[in-house]
């Protein structure tokens, strides 16, 4: 029985892996009550006494909007708390997982970010995620996994799908960004790749997502399309395209963050599936 130290479990990507964990894996699952990832002291507490066989990082300071006033606190949970487990992890001689995002990229390529593309990051969430990248590295070297993806949504919690049907089911018409372009990615699939790269026992930094690439807006168009379908709205309602300067954030996101996923699929032999057909499957999951 392969055993996984899980941090994060309480977010939508921890929680799919423990509803989507294989036989013969035990997940200990932790969040930030059970394991503060921050104090390496408490990491090599808790894996001296579980014991696991891996180690994966989902836990992160997620809030791009709010770092951007936060710098430190994401920092200490996305750089230091994923160095912590690198070291942990390293000293125990136990394989280390950390999840990443698109979001170091700058969004200024014209095709999919390969993984050895030059990171750029625009935001402090960014920049956080980037440096716990280093770190890891810099710790585990070429022994170090690292996955980034993108435009993640799963069936309950807060994310952009539920946020789109909330929305249709409360304004009169929706105003979404045209000028943005990426690729979504369901926790489900997310979760499958994971437990495919550590059945591969894969290394390196690779990227994942669902297959294809859309805007924010056709996004949510779709979303409406599905929900009407499935019956889990009643009425279709305007959506209406602006550019990202019509729609100001704190927070800058890169225009254009497309994964090139050719080495995962490479080291893993688990290719994705089109971004529609998952998103079709969370809406039926949905109207259950």
């Amino acid at each position: 029985m392969l055993k996984i130290l899980l941090t994060g479990a309480n977010g939508q990507l921890g929680q799919e892996m423990l509803n989507r964990c294989p036989s013969g894996i035990k997940i200990e699952a932790t969040d930030y009550k059970e394991l503060d990832i921050t104090s390496i002291e408490a990491c090599r507490e808790y894996v001296s006494k579980i014991k696991p066989d891996r180690i994966v990082n989902a836990a992160a300071y997620t809030n791009v909007e709010q770092a951007e006033d936060e710098p430190e606190k994401a920092m200490l949970l996305n750089r230091d708390g994923a160095a912590n487990l690198a070291s942990v992890s390293k000293e125990a001689g136990i394989r280390f997982l950390h999840i990443s995002t698109d979001f170091v990229f700058s969004g200024k390529n014209s095709r999919p970010y390969s993984p050895d593309d030059r990171p750029e990051p625009l935001s402090v969430y960014g920049y956080t995620k980037l440096a716990g990248e280093e770190a890891v590295k810099s710790i585990l070297g070429k022994d170090a996994l690292i996955i980034r993806t993108a435009w993640l949504y799963s069936r309950d919690g807060k994310n952009f799908v539920n946020t789109i049907i909330r929305l249709l089911k409360e304004q009169p018409f929706l105003k979404v960004i045209h000028n943005q372009h990426g690729t979504p990615t369901s926790t489900v699939s997310l979760t499958d790749a994971i437990y495919a790269a550590i059945e591969a026992d894969a290394r390196g930094t690779h990227h994942w997502t669902d297959a294809g690439e859309t805007t924010w807006f056709d996004f949510a168009c779709e979303i409406q399309k599905q929900a009407l379908k499935y019956g889990i709205i009643k009425e279709e309602k305007e959506i209406k395209p602006v550019t990202s300067d019509e729609f100001k954030t704190k927070a800058l996101r890169p225009t254009y963050s497309v994964l090139d996923k050719s080495s995962f699929i490479s080291e893993t032999g688990f290719s994705p599936r089109p971004w529609q057909e998952l998103l079709e499957e969370n809406m039926k999951s949905k109207a259950v």
